[in-house]
């Protein structure tokens, strides 16, 4: 990290912080544009950098030579995107804290005004909004937009925000709630601003928009990973630390299984899908045969699902995909055994019979048995089959 200000170095108002991985082409534009947003304004600019390979930290190191606003914190430990911001408002000095992206796609234009919302003290938080008025997603194709159609409408369903772009991660938040705010937060979170607005209901929030930049240099940071980061940080905020947020996560693709059997067996069933012929001789009745194609595919669908989303960071790939699927597939139907035993027994014994009535009592016993599989499948893949990936 660079050296620390003088004592003779003015207070400033307003401290910017940037969380950066691999911005080295874009950190000294994003630095003259912040200089020239804020003008005279006090400010100091907070590079949190999570030692980039393109050497962000000492692009930022160079321009603080002759530049003594532009403060540069190398991270070596914890990498991510909430966790650099924390780290970077840990050390800040000012009274309103800027959160922008390096990339260039936040307008810095628009900044004035959001700081001086913050500062006359009718708001907490100020967010720049690419869903409010005046604001845009700039070139964004399509299915980006659904991405984040669904991605926002998660966050308002699920957490209540009250902003119309909780995906920002361009906003201005007074240090008074940060203070107030920070103890709750969860470094590992996916958005900041979520974190947030999501942790502490008392916040006053406001936006103002901004048209979204398309990236110059550099390479998007949206994948799949990001996706997967961020449902967990939003059912993290939903259910708490208590809940592990991957088993939710393992629930939420275990329902879309449940969907995917329940479509496949509807067709099988619609196409008419032939009787099954033993060396016996002995016939399966053809739903039995459709009901046996709709659990293979649905476990096919489960595992993709699971290795691609659920167990990113333990993912299998190239030739380990087919023993781990083969793994997978006795887990299953282990699984798939369980769950039938507990609702034939369930059954047998009338449980809840008397009370619920024979139809709704087999709905109650079935989906008692899906959540002793679902546990059960749970503990098996995590000890024997994606476990054995972590490092």
């Amino acid at each position: 990290m660079s050296a620390p200000s003088p004592a003779s170095e003015p207070t400033p108002l307003v401290s910017v912080i940037t969380p950066t991985y691999n911005e080295a082409e874009n950190l000294p534009i994003l630095v003259g544009r912040l200089h020239a947003a804020l003008g005279r304004v006090p400010h100091e600019i907070i590079v949190a950098d999570d030692d980039s390979p393109d050497r962000t930290w000492e692009v930022g190191e160079q321009l603080a030579v002759d530049d003594p606003t532009v403060k540069v914190m190398r991270r070596f430990h914890d990498p991510g995107l909430s966790a650099s911001v924390l780290d970077g408002m840990s050390m800040a000095r000012g009274e309103l804290l800027v959160v922008i992206d390096a990339d260039l796609q936040h307008d810095t234009a628009v900044l004035p005004e959001m700081i001086s919302h913050v500062q006359s003290g009718q708001v907490d938080v100020c967010v720049g909004s690419r869903s409010t008025e005046g604001g845009g997603y700039g070139d964004w194709s399509a299915s980006r937009r659904f991405v984040s159609w669904v991605a926002t409408l998660i966050a308002r369903l699920m957490l209540r925000v009250p902003v119309s772009d909780p995906m920002s991660g361009y906003f201005v938040v007074s240090r008074e709630a940060y203070e107030r705010t920070a103890p709750d937060i969860n470094p590992r979170g996916f958005k900041i601003l979520l974190e947030f607005i999501g942790r502490n209901r008392d916040l006053r929030v406001d936006e103002v928009g901004y048209e979204f930049a398309g990236r110059v240099h550099g390479e998007t940071k949206l994948n799949r990973s990001v996706i997967r980061s961020y449902l967990l940080g939003v059912a993290e905020l939903r259910v708490g630390r208590q809940i592990n947020p991957t088993f939710v996560l393992y629930a939420l693709v275990g329902i879309v299984g449940l969907v995917v059997n329940s479509v496949v067996f509807t067709f099988a069933e619609a196409v008419g899908f032939p009787e099954i012929t033993t060396g016996l001789n002995d016939s399966i009745d053809p739903i039995a045969t459709s009901f046996l194609f709709s659990v293979q595919v649905s476990i096919l669908v489960l595992f993709v699902l699971n290795n691609e989303f659920t167990f990113w960071e333990q993912r299998y790939r190239g030739w380990s995909l087919a023993p781990a699927f083969g793994v997978y597939e006795l887990m299953s139907l282990f699984g798939t055994g369980i769950h039938v035993a507990v609702f034939t027994t369930l059954q047998n014994i009338g449980f809840l019979l008397g009370v619920l009535g024979e139809g709704a009592s087999r709905v109650v016993q079935n989906l008692i048995g899906a959540v002793v599989a679902l546990i059960i499948n749970w503990f098996l893949n995590t000890t024997y089959l994606w476990r054995r990936r972590q490092r």
